[in-house]
């Protein structure tokens, strides 16, 4: 009888000396995001987060989570891996602001079919450019290799927020007819709309290597483009008051993302001409024929957030948000009512 070979945890495909070598390179790195609050760093069961070293009195904690959708399939077939974390963060941490709260920690999930030390690495230390943007603490995550439920060169990311706001502080709040409508500009087509955006580049006959039509990088280079994070902008331009709700433009767009700050018995009036179309989602509508509604309902069309404000405190939150690197939009107006209702056209 021919002797059987030993099964190992190796032998079945999952290294977790490849899981140990990443958590040591990613060590400084997730350093890099302490901030107050953070009691130990990675390597424990869980992390813990002190709310009263925070500088929190009587905090409600704001929780978020999200992914990255199918931009990460173009992210792993080009092998630009480096941003892809920067948007998982910005997706959740975006989320939060929405609600007023302070991103405070944030936690990765990484689930590959074969664990590439490298690629996992790349995909992390971009997770923490993204926490320190936002002010947010790496404070753990987990690395799951699993052979069979992907194939070796795919990969999968989850990211996980929580932030706090003072209690009597949530939004929206005070959201009324009259406030104006700032719209802050988005990146590009930041984490949404990516199933259509990869259909309309497949009908071009591009590849993600090609140049792209409307800019001097690659069509991937383009698409990859990093979601803004406007959560130190945004959480100053609260501080001034005012600001009676934010809305994130996120998968569904302004057209399903604006009312969720409206109470019942508002609307909004918002103008298309008092913004300009990014090059990459005018090429997306031309290239792939969308109409306006599609763009306006599956993509940001160029406002990754909305904020409701006070028509008196206006030009202070636009200097604020301005002073922060952002580009500001005065789009529309709240109105009584429902739903949006759009003016104009994008161009």
């Amino acid at each position: 009888m021919s002797a059987r070979t030993e099964l190992t945890y190796a032998a079945a495909g999952v290294d977790i000396d490849a899981g140990k070598d990443l958590v040591s390179r990613i060590g400084s790195a997730a350093g890099s995001t302490a901030r107050p609050g953070v009691i130990d760093g990675l390597g424990g069961f869980a992390g813990f987060f002190d709310l009263k070293a925070a500088g929190y009195s009587d905090p409600v904690l704001v929780a978020a989570t999200d992914g990255v959708g199918t931009k990460l399939r173009i992210a792993i077939d080009t092998g630009r891996v480096d941003t892809i974390g920067v948007d998982l963060v910005a997706m959740c941490v975006n989320d939060l602001i929405c609600q007023g709260a302070e991103p405070l920690f944030f936690l990765d999930y990484f689930a590959a079919g074969k664990l590439d030390v490298e690629i996992a690495e790349r995909v992390v230390k971009g997770i923490a450019d993204g926490c320190r943007t936002s002010g947010c603490a790496l404070l753990g995550g987990e690395t799951a290799e699993m052979p069979g439920m992907y194939s070796k060169a795919d990969f999968d990311l989850a990211g996980f927020a929580v932030g706090a706001v003072e209690r009597g502080e949530e939004l929206p709040a005070g959201v009324c007819a009259g406030d104006v409508l700032l719209g802050l500009q988005s990146s590009g087509v930041h984490s949404n709309g990516y199933s259509l955006a990869r259909a309309v580049v497949q009908r071009s006959g591009l590849t993600w290597e090609d140049r792209a039509p409307f800019a001097d990088v690659s069509i991937g280079q383009a698409l990859l483009a990093p979601t803004r994070i406007y959560a130190r902008a945004a959480i100053a331009a609260i501080g001034l008051g005012g600001v009676h709700g934010i809305a994130h433009i996120t998968g569904g767009g302004l057209v399903e993302n604006l009312p969720r700050m409206l109470h019942a018995g508002l609307g909004a009036t918002v103008d298309l001409n008092s913004w300009p179309l990014p090059p990459v989602l005018g090429w997306l509508r031309d290239a792939g024929e969308l109409s306006e509604a599609e763009l306006l309902r599956t993509f940001n069309a160029g406002i990754g957030m909305v904020m409701a404000v006070a028509p008196d405190i206006q030009n202070s939150v636009v200097s604020e948000l301005e002073s922060a690197g952002e580009r500001v939009h005065r789009i529309g107006v709240v109105e009584p009512g429902q739903n949006v209702r759009f003016s104009g056209h994008l161009s």
